[in-house]
């Protein structure tokens, strides 16, 4: 008497089904999970470049006219300047006044 060995099809479809529904719980999570890590990469990129004005202004006893004063000199970005990984056309923005960039509304 010979044995058939395998999967029925009911079988194959309960795991089918268990696969998707993880899935459906797992990927929305991971996504959401990168996009939280482009945004605080962006807040880091910014108190790094707010550091980097502390710096400027340290070393030369005045701060920055425009932030490429800061960002295009390979002494402060050696590796050039940042970018917002979230929305890499979206510029940083130099408020001369209090001599600071501010954070991005990532709120879209």
């Amino acid at each position: 008497m010979r044995v058939k060995k395998g999967f029925t099809l009911v079988e194959l479809l309960v795991v089918v089904l268990i696969l998707g529904a993880l899935a459906a719980i797992a990927i929305p999570r991971i996504s959401q999970s990168a996009e939280t890590a482009k945004i605080n990469a962006c807040k880091t990129n910014v108190d790094l470049i707010n550091s980097q004005i502390e710096l400027y202004y340290a070393n030369k006893g005045e701060w920055p006219k425009k932030l490429d004063d800061i960002v295009d000199d390979e002494d402060y970005f050696p590796d050039g300047p940042p970018k917002c990984p979230v929305d890499e056309d979206t510029a940083y923005s130099y408020d001369d006044k209090k001599h600071r960039v501010d954070e991005h509304d990532h709120s879209k």
